[in-house]
């Protein structure tokens, strides 16, 4: 590196990077640091090139694991970048374009090199690098010094005091990434990490007073979806011909490694949605969604989560509890329209997920909306691409709809509004139909797909789970609606038959043959009866409740009655079939979502970042967390 453009290939053999790794200790104040820092090369512009990036540090990095006890290299490394940050947002006041770029190309080195240190070493042994000096070989600072957490707490600082100008944008990037590097160590544990150095420096100690703040920012940042600056316009101003030394690194991010946000891995249904245009905002939230799932210590719960839980509108003038810490106020409209508008990327939804599920405030302030068309619409859409969406990302989306459908007024609601010309549903021309309707149509559709796909059990229940919320309060149903619900059943009902004529078979061979494994039918059979059980008790509440409202419901009913013949005198259904024929009392039930384990957050958010941290690469083969061709 230093003043001098470099390309990836040429990485290896920079006598900067050399010297940075070699043998001979480098003094904090000496001007090799300006040199190293003053570097420009062409920005990589795809995984492939990424991972040339990993591939020519390698060397560098291994070299200065190797020497590093001995020169203390690493922690002059940081010390600079520390003394550089101090000074950081008075140089973003003054403008100071040279100074801000090379305590960004600064971190970028750090951040690289902090990647592959996780990878090699453990979190004690990358501790001990930070302390080391330049004293006899693998000696180490005796005083209380822990640079490590200094950094960290440092990066903090940086993200949220740094005023977001044209010229930190780039290093307001970075130093969130390092921040996701730093608590990479998950990826390369098989099993959920609930002791580790870099959360005990997040959850205690100095960083601790920035929680609220921290969690406000990445929060704003991914509200405002602030672009880079625009492409082919240079952060530095060019004073001379050559100009190499003042366009710097940062500026070639401007124009190439903004369009990188997908870096292969746990699925290509992951694949990167174009519609993510700020790099500030992806990272913000992904960040913000490693800091949420942190696992608790057994003295000390998360506080980002308890922040994260607690969040009040800025219109709500009530004091917060004493008992609830690290509480702020977020401007809740700008969230909304946020979160309507991101629905396309899995962390996106993943956050109005934990919103939803656990801050309350959010939550009642969403379902007081008179515009819940503009969450429910993309929510729904995610439903119907299911085949082009991965599955964790269609199951966030299902459990949205179900947690929204356990409130009585949201089921009133959507079949108040009506919608027009629905483009992206194409089985059928709606020029006109209720929210309602349409998200009946869905889910089912949903509900289809899994029977002859995934086969997914609690796709299942959770699909009907919502339907059977909503079913007391069906108003005017659209004969579409109406025909797919009666449709579904009668799908259900030919499944049953052919599943117990095969049970049949199976049975009358078992007689004549022995030692031949059969298979579980009665399994099969118990799953089909369970969800026909759910279908009846949908029909048999919307009759209940609302028949003289669905005529389009009644008539589909009346159709198709020979459906329900066979089972009058089922066992399994006899009781749901006299509410039905009766017209029996309202049957209470509501279905609530479930609690969600931490072993399904943590790998699922790991995996986001993974494939859609702009800028970081990590080795598949050194993956040990989820499984590399999972979806």
């Amino acid at each position: 590196m230093g003043s001098n453009s470099s390309r990836i290939s040429d990485l290896p053999e920079n006598e900067y990077l050399k010297k940075l790794s070699g043998t001979e200790s480098v003094s904090e104040n000496d001007p090799f640091w300006n040199q190293l820092f003053s570097f420009s090369f062409p920005a990589p512009t795809s995984s492939s090139e990424l991972k040339l990036l990993e591939e020519a540090t390698v060397s560098v990095c291994k070299s200065l694991v190797e020497n590093n006890p001995r020169t203390g290299n690493l922690g002059a490394l940081t010390k600079v970048f520390l003394s550089r940050t101090r000074e950081l947002r008075l140089s973003a006041e003054c403008q100071n374009h040279i100074f801000i770029w090379q305590t960004h190309n600064a971190l970028f080195i750090i951040c690289c090199l902090l990647k592959v240190f996780i990878c090699e070493m453990s979190e004690e042994e990358l501790q001990l690098h930070f302390m080391y000096e330049e004293k006899s070989p693998g000696s180490y600072s005796s005083n209380s010094e822990d640079l490590l957490e200094e950094l960290l707490c440092s990066l903090v600082q940086l993200i949220t005091d740094t005023p977001l100008l044209d010229i930190t944008y780039e290093i307001s990037v970075e130093a969130i990434s390092a921040m996701v590097v730093f608590l990479s160590c998950q990826l390369f544990h098989k099993e959920v990490l609930r002791q580790s150095i870099s959360h005990k420096y997040l959850m205690q100690g100095p960083c601790l007073p920035y929680t609220s703040k921290l969690v406000k920012t990445l929060l704003y940042n991914f509200i405002r979806q602030e672009k880079p600056p625009p492409p082919g316009t240079h952060v530095f101003p060019p004073q001379s011909d050559g100009g190499g030394l003042l366009y710097g690194l940062a500026s070639g991010v401007a124009t190439g490694l903004w369009s990188v946000f997908t870096l292969g891995g746990a699925s290509s249904k992951a694949a990167a949605s174009p519609e993510l245009t700020s790099p500030l905002a992806n990272q913000s939230l992904l960040l913000l969604l490693v800091l949420v799932n942190l696992t608790d210590t057994p003295d000390t719960p998360n506080p980002y989560r308890q922040a994260v839980t607690s969040f009040k509108n800025t219109q709500d003038s009530s004091p917060f509890p004493s008992s609830v810490p690290h509480a702020f106020q977020i401007n809740f409209n700008s969230l909304y329209t946020a979160l309507c508008e991101q629905q396309t990327s899995d962390q996106a939804t993943l956050l109005l997920y934990t919103l939803l599920h656990q801050n309350s405030n959010v939550r009642t302030y969403m379902l007081a909306r008179t515009d819940m068309e503009n969450l429910v619409l993309p929510i729904l859409e995610i439903l119907y691409h299911v085949e082009e969406r991965n599955s964790h990302h269609v199951y966030m989306a299902l459990i949205i709809l179900l947690i929204l459908t356990e409130d009585d007024g949201f089921n009133r609601s959507i079949h108040e509004v009506i919608l027009k010309n629905i483009t992206w549903y194409s089985e059928r021309v709606l020029t006109e139909i209720s929210l309602g309707s349409l998200l009946i149509l869905v889910v089912i559709r949903t509900i289809q797909y899994n029977m002859t796909r995934t086969r997914d059990k609690y796709l299942h229940t959770n699909c009907l789970a919502a339907l059977a919320n909503m079913s007391a309060q069906f108003r005017s149903l659209h004969q579409y609606a109406a025909q797919r619900i009666i449709s579904l059943f009668s799908l259900l009902s030919k499944k049953h038959n052919k599943v117990l004529e095969q049970a049949t078979q199976s049975l009358r061979g078992s007689l004549s043959s022995s030692g031949v494994p059969l298979p579980d039918y009665a399994q099969d059979l118990s799953v089909i009866e369970e969800v026909i059980r759910m279908m009846l008790e949908i029909i048999n509440s919307c009759l209940t409740n609302s028949l003289h409202h669905n005529p389009n419901l009644v008539y589909a009913l009346l159709y198709k009655r020979d459906l329900f013949e066979q089972f009058r005198t089922h066992p399994s259904f006899q009781d749901i079939m006299q509410n039905i024929d009766l017209k029996f009392p309202e049957l209470k039930f509501k279905y609530v979502e479930e609690e969600q384990p931490e072993e399904f957050f943590i790998p699922y958010v790991w995996s986001l970042v993974y494939n859609s941290a702009v800028g970081l690469y990590w080795n598949p083969q050194d993956i040990q967390l989820f499984t590399m061709d999972s979806d």
